[in-house]
């Protein structure tokens, strides 16, 4: 009987290599299906078996303005604008609503009273906020009671705190519709026209404005737009947010005109008055020599005391919008709202821009020298001692603290809350010697006081 013939141990090796190549090949396929039907799943899970289509399950998020040509979805959008903001308003509180909230939280004061001051508790608040209807809810919050909450020892808030605060959220709400009116791009900001057209429909029911004549009402408009466009615009965008408008203080100016007793200070120190427009106004006729409705260098230069420099006004007309070389009534509102609050960052930045001559974002000692030695020279035409640019350069340095020792910038001006002093030092002789003079005029004022002060003692005892 033959014997079986043995395998070579080469062949077993061979088929052992052949078997394991077979397996790793399956376990690659079985990656790749597994990758297959997880992809699948997958997209199935997340909208769709077509990934390539996944981009329309993105929400919408941008929709373009109607062209000039599209006239009928310019109206349907004008149309749409006007509903919305109808419908807003109706949610507004009316003065028969108003009267309503204030006679449920006189009637649920909590005593005792705190000074003349009526209170109400926390749980008074709750009924009060059923009691007055839906359009009242927003205001009955734990947030709003404990806003309004402060050092009462029985954890009660004023009910006159409290309804101001209504009345102001509702007057906030009804002047943002009524300038939105105006906004006829519908992007919450208004253009200058805009803003020109809001305030002279507002003029009628502005009793501190009768007296003006209808041929002023352009003049006055143009007054009253550029304090808003050069406090709140200072990029020089053309258009302003209407949250701006309502967040600054100038609206609050504006409609206090409604006080028909207002007092002659308050009127004067209100741009917005009548005796405010009437005065810039006059005082640009009176600069106009030459009665061209514009102004020169020359004309300009006699502005207020007639000392700024003349360094000062060659970069005025050099940065500022000008007509053959002069200066028109918008301009000069410009000009006369930076002179007239150098505190404010708005008017440090016009006033900035005219001394950084080399556009370098600063002030280094070659551009204080160069417009100080200005004033040295109207010192001397006006037979004054010349003080030396290194004292007032120390000075400056001092006043203002700039983080580079070397250049002041327009931050650190404004942050140093001396802006108004250092640039009436390098522009305005007549600001150079109140500044030189302070300690002077400070004991004057004493002085002063204390004689009127005495002067009325003796008129009492006779």
């Amino acid at each position: 009987m033959a014997t079986e013939q043995q395998p070579h141990w080469s062949d077993i090796l061979k088929r052992r290599l052949a078997n394991s190549r077979k397996d790793e090949k399956s376990e690659e396929e079985n990656k790749a299906e597994e990758t297959e039907l997880f992809t699948k799943y997958y997209t199935e899970w997340k909208g769709g078996r077509d990934r390539d289509k996944s981009y329309k399950n993105i929400p919408r998020f941008y929709y373009r303005l109607p062209a000039e040509d599209e006239v009928l979805l310019q109206k349907l959008r004008e149309e749409s604008r006007a509903v919305f903001l109808q419908r807003k308003s109706r949610e507004l509180l009316d003065n028969e609503e108003l009267q309503n909230l204030w006679f449920l939280l006189d009637k649920h004061q909590v005593p005792p009273v705190s000074g003349e001051e009526a209170m109400i508790s926390y749980e008074a608040y709750l009924q009060v906020g059923d009691k007055a209807g839906p359009k009242c809810r927003k205001f009955f919050t734990a947030s709003v009671y404990a806003k309004l909450l402060h050092s009462d020892p029985y954890g009660r808030i004023s009910i006159m705190q409290f309804f101001n605060y209504v009345m102001r959220k509702v007057w906030l709400h009804q002047t943002r519709i009524g300038l939105s009116l105006y906004d006829v791009a519908g992007q919450g900001h208004l253009r200058e026209s805009d803003l020109e057209n809001y305030i002279l429909e507002l003029i009628p029911t502005l009793p501190q404005l009768d007296g003006l004549e209808k041929s002023f009402y352009s003049f006055y408009v143009c007054t009253a737009v550029r304090k808003f466009f050069f406090f709140l615009d200072p990029l020089r965008t053309g258009k302003i947010k209407i949250q701006d408008i309502l967040a600054c203080s100038f609206l609050d100016d504006l409609l206090e005109l409604r006080d028909e007793e207002l007092s002659k200070e308050s009127q004067e120190s209100n741009w917005f008055s009548a005796p405010s427009a009437l005065r810039v106004y006059g005082q640009y006729l009176n600069l106009d020599k030459d009665h061209n409705g514009m102004l020169s260098k020359e004309e300009l230069s006699r502005y207020g005391t007639a000392t700024l420099t003349t360094v000062f006004l060659d970069r005025v007309f050099q940065e500022c919008l000008t007509y053959d070389g002069e200066m028109d009534y918008k301009t000069y509102l410009d000009f006369v709202l930076a002179l007239e609050n150098r505190k404010e960052p708005a008017a440090l930045q016009y006033i900035f821009k005219l001394l950084d001559m080399e556009n370098l974002g600063y002030l280094n000692v070659f551009s204080l020298n160069y417009f100080f030695r200005a004033i040295q020279e109207q010192m001397k035409i006006h037979s004054q001692e010349p003080v030396t640019f290194q004292d007032v350069k120390d000075e400056i340095f001092d006043m203002v603290k700039p983080k580079d020792p070397c250049k002041i910038t327009l931050q650190d001006l404004v942050n140093s809350h001396q802006g108004d002093t250092v640039t009436s030092i390098l522009i305005d002789l007549n600001g150079f010697w109140t500044y030189e003079n302070r300690e002077v005029l400070v004991a004057n004022d004493n002085d002063n006081s204390s004689s009127s002060s005495g002067g009325t003692a003796d008129y009492d005892d006779t």
